[in-house]
């Protein structure tokens, strides 16, 4: 109840906003924390969440998800649907009408045209397009007009809400970037790291990796908003300093995702000078396993795909007893408290698409493991670690630098070890691991490590996008600029019919059965990824900081044009 109660209460908060702000930048300065810091601001060429977010005051898309997962218009005039016409009868095509007067930051008229490019953009062939699975079976997108544009599908879309909708498929200015198509995107810095935006706020400096200084937006469509005349977004640290430095000090504002054990978010809590708010959403703590061969001694391409198998991992048997050997119950306990709990689902909400029947892994089962690893001949040897064919069964496992995460990674090596498994283990800073620089080896993307742990969600409360990652030849790779979201390089063809399928599919009943499946082909069938913790999330902000909605459907920002100071 504690976290309905606390929704209930930033509703509130968030309905008082628009008469406590008579003018823009009347409440002066506000400072945010993200101990993630932002190394870019396009989402397209970053699935890191603190990138997507951090552009997500500065750039916006057509429509996004509220607090409650509904859809609603921002830059449209409002969210087309069967009803008024706007998504065809025959669910090929959605036409979307931007609202009148809307301009740039820079003073030029935003027009269907930039939405065209926008998609250009993300889906031209040889550029790497981190949200590239936004797109799937789009065959078109083109201007009617200046301010109504037309996406045409390969085929019927009972969802056709992927482009353009949420946080982390904004629109792009088509005169800022129209030399960053392709190959060139990654080379466009200036672009990259100032876009121009339709959003309340605009980038004045970004230090990548550190702190982004921001002003209000002097063509923001609302002459009222946003309430503060300047932000600073401050990155990198760690998440027990973010939550001191609202929860107990007071000198920001905003401190987002405090990953951190429930008795020291309680014990930062206790000083007085902010409080959290808490939601479940689809955030899953999880381990992918790699299915290629990391080795330093192949080449990037190689390293990159499947024509090189994962000597180890390839083995079901062998994720399997991973899996089992680890205590789900016991790390939600220990790292989120109430605001976790144990999964086997990657997809755990909303409830008609979340697996009932996938729940086998919630059981630690040690002996199990031992005997299946028997099984697949890896027989026990020197130091009890266990061998086949002159291969050591040793895997290198690496996520990013988090105390929690720390602490689940020392837990896990032991279970591990405990049925034979030697583990080495590395932690990366969040801001490099999540960052998706092409030429940093110590990516997520690039997944140069046997097995990694991170967590993500997707965009609001239809999961056929974020299952769409792992699709075949959806993997990073050197040709993509390393951007892409089959992160394991998971290559299935049952899976990829069941998403041809889900994607042609309209009754809603229907379609939570066949996400049920496919959640639990990459879950259960194959173990390619093995959730741990559904996760809820946990920000925090100052008492003074008014109209704060926690929006795990979105960017957490999504409405920071409402915030306020409390006087």
């Amino acid at each position: 109840m504690r976290t309905k109660s606390l929704l209930l209460g930033a509703a509130a908060a968030f309905a008082m906003a628009p008469a406590a702000m008579a003018e823009r930048g009347a409440d002066g300065h506000v400072n945010v924390i993200y101990w993630q810091a932002p190394s870019i601001l396009n989402p397209y060429l970053s699935g890191g969440t603190k990138d997507i977010e951090s552009s997500s005051v500065v750039i916006e898309p057509l429509g996004r998800y509220d607090q409650d997962g509904n859809l609603v218009p921002y830059l449209a005039t409002e969210i087309p649907t069967l009803e008024n016409g706007g998504v065809s009868e025959d669910l090929t095509s959605i036409t979307w009408k931007l609202k009148e007067g809307l301009l740039w930051s820079d003073g030029t008229p935003v027009t269907s045209k930039d939405v065209v490019f926008t998609a250009e953009y993300c889906m031209h062939p040889e550029g790497g397009c981190a949200q590239l699975a936004k797109f799937n079976n789009v065959a078109s997108v083109e201007a009617i007009d200046d301010l109504t544009v037309k996406v045409t599908f390969e085929n019927a879309q009972p969802n056709p809400y992927g482009p353009f909708m949420g946080g982390q498929s904004p629109i792009l200015q088509a005169a800022q970037f129209a030399d960053c198509l392709g190959a060139a995107a990654p080379q466009c810095t200036e672009a990259n790291f100032g876009p121009i935006g339709t959003g309340p706020f605009k980038v004045d400096e970004f230090r990548p990796n550190d702190v982004i200084s921001l002003s209000a937006n002097p063509n923001y469509r609302d002459p009222a908003k946003p309430a503060f005349a300047t932000m600073t977004f401050k990155g990198g640290g760690d998440a027990a300093a973010a939550g001191r430095a609202v929860l107990e000090t007071g000198e920001f504002d905003y401190a987002w995702n405090l990953q951190l054990a429930p008795e020291v978010i309680a014990e930062m809590e206790s000083a007085g000078k902010g409080k959290t708010v808490v939601g479940f959403g689809t955030l899953v703590e999880r381990i992918e396993m790699n299915l290629t061969n990391p080795s330093s001694d192949l080449p990037p391409e190689t390293r990159a795909t499947v024509a090189e198998p994962h000597p180890i991992l390839t083995d079901f048997k062998v994720r399997k007893a991973l899996s089992m050997a680890i205590d789900r119950e016991l790390l939600t306990e220990l790292g989120y408290g109430q605001a976790g709990r144990a999964t086997c689902n990657l997809v755990p909400s909303p409830e008609m698409y979340a697996s009932e029947t996938n729940t086998e892994c919630l059981t630690q089962d040690i002996e199990g493991a031992k005997a299946l690893l028997d099984e697949a001949g890896w027989t026990v040897g020197s130091g009890g670690i266990r061998e086949k064919d002159g291969m050591k069964l040793s895997l290198l496992f690496q996520t990013s630098t988090n105390a929690v995460r720390q602490d689940f990674q020392a837990l896990i090596k032991q279970w591990w070890g405990e049925i034979g498994v030697e583990t080495e283990l590395r932690n990366v800073s969040g801001s490099v691991f999540f960052g998706g620089d092409p030429g940093s080896p110590d990516t997520f993307q690039k997944f140069y490590a046997d097995v990694e742990m991170y967590a993500n969600n997707f965009d609001g409360t239809d999961p056929q996008s974020y299952l769409s990652m792992y699709k075949c030849g959806n993997e990073p790779k050197p040709s993509s600029q390393w951007q892409g979201e089959n992160i394991n390089r998971f290559c299935n063809e049952e899976y990829d019919a069941l998403l041809k399928e889900l994607a042609q599919t309209g009754e809603l009943e229907k379609r939570g059965e066949l996400a049920k499946k496919l959640n639990d082909i990459i879950t259960k069938e194959t173990m390619t990824i093995v959730p741990l913790v559904d996760r809820g999330r946990v920000s925090a902000h100052s008492n003074t900081l008014g109209g704060v909605v926690l929006n795990t459907w979105d960017s957490e920002l999504w409405n920071v044009a409402d915030w306020y100071r409390i006087k």
